[in-house]
């Protein structure tokens, strides 16, 4: 993992690339798959990335989704 101007990256699974970081209490995800990851790889780290949303921002994926058409509706 390597932290540089507040963005936290690293790579895991089929993530070649994760970075994550925080501004004005939003948070932000940019990542890139890596080619030729295994289908179990590839469970395994959609399982783990959403499991990791929930955590990070307290809300069900059916929350995150419907938040996120409030936001867009709102635009």
């Amino acid at each position: 993992m390597k932290e540089e101007n507040g963005k936290l990256t690293l790579s895991y699974g089929a993530f070649s690339r994760f970075t994550v970081w925080v501004d004005k209490k939003k948070m932000f995800v940019d990542s890139e798959s890596g080619k030729g990851a295994g289908d179990e790889v590839i469970l395994d780290t959609n399982k783990r990335y959403r499991v990791f949303l929930e955590e990070a921002t307290g809300y069900t994926a059916k929350e995150r989704l419907a938040k996120a058409k409030k936001q867009v509706q709102g635009a």
